[in-house]
């Protein structure tokens, strides 16, 4: 069994990835793939042709898109599962990693923790107005999964699920700059979950590191 992940060490969707492979006691090879490159490698293209990551080969299966990856992860490893068997559950799940990805993504990540905290690590001057946007943004999705969230550690039920690698992920980055944890108290029940999650091993694990000048994070 060999299992390769390609990705960018800043993409919060490698981290995704990440976390849902040591959720399972998976092992794996890194490829360090940086889709903002001026030119991305063929044989890299050859496995995903928008040149995005990540993108996960297990013994000659390659696949890309985060959600089919941590799917896979789940049900082609042992271990816990990271899906709920009940339907209801299951898709309170599937709803909340959407919404994180179609709304919460580019407010959360791209405009607050690009500009606060990303880019100062960089030496770039944060556009003020950009964080400013991204905060509004991130409000209104914070306010939709609030009253979704199932109130204890987890956000569905009571293990673990997929949605809460997807959006603690983005939640790490968000809370990393102080106004995305000022903002994060005023929900308290993603606020309480949010500090349960952020002491697990696996975030421990991937805790992100900043970089020096490079390009924006994926």
């Amino acid at each position: 069994m060999r299992v390769t992940l390609h990705g960018y060490r800043y993409s919060v969707y490698l981290r995704i990835a990440r976390l849902a492979l040591i959720e399972k006691g998976v092992s794996w090879d890194h490829v360090e793939v940086d889709p903002f490159a001026a030119s991305i490698p063929a044989d890299y293209l050859a496995l995903h042709p928008f040149g995005r990551v990540p993108t996960l080969v297990h013994d000659g299966f390659a696949l890309y898109e985060t959600t089919a990856i941590t799917r896979y992860i789940d049900e082609a490893f042992p271990g816990h599962p990271l899906q709920p068997s009940d339907s209801r559950r299951r898709a309170r799940m599937n709803q909340m990693i959407a919404i994180a990805d179609n709304y919460g993504y580019w407010p959360m990540v791209r405009q607050v923790f690009t500009q606060r905290v990303f880019n100062v690590a960089c030496g770039l001057a944060p556009d003020e107005a950009v964080l400013a946007e991204g905060l509004r943004g991130s409000r209104r999705v914070l306010a939709a999964l609030e009253p979704l969230a199932a109130g204890g550690d987890f956000l569905v039920g009571d293990r673990l699920s997929l949605a809460d690698l997807h959006l603690g992920a983005m939640m790490a980055y968000f809370a990393a700059a102080p106004e995305g944890a000022v903002e994060l108290q005023a929900f308290p029940g993603l606020h309480g979950w949010w500090r349960t999650m952020r002491g697990r091993d696996s975030f421990e694990r991937t805790e992100l590191g900043l970089p020096g000048p490079i390009s924006p994070s994926a």
